[in-house]
């Protein structure tokens, strides 16, 4: 009879572990798909890059420049 005990104090401990391990995948889920959807609205609204084709350097200024054509 003990053994029956323990058996039903091992598989309470097991399902509560269970339900805690789906309940934080799904909340740690959840977080990582706001914080995608936050980076993608900041991108969206954020300043765009330019597509500048090749660059040269110009050792005048010390700078780069879009190559001239």
């Amino acid at each position: 009879m003990p053994q029956l005990i323990a058996l039903a104090l091992v598989g309470a401990g097991l399902y509560a572990g269970y339900r805690w391990f789906s309940r934080t995948t799904k909340e740690i889920t959840a977080e990582i798909k706001r914080t995608e959807d936050e980076l993608r609205r900041r991108a969206a609204g954020g300043i765009l890059e330019k597509d500048m084709g090749e660059l040269e350097y110009d050792p005048a200024s010390g700078v780069y420049r879009p190559k001239r054509r």
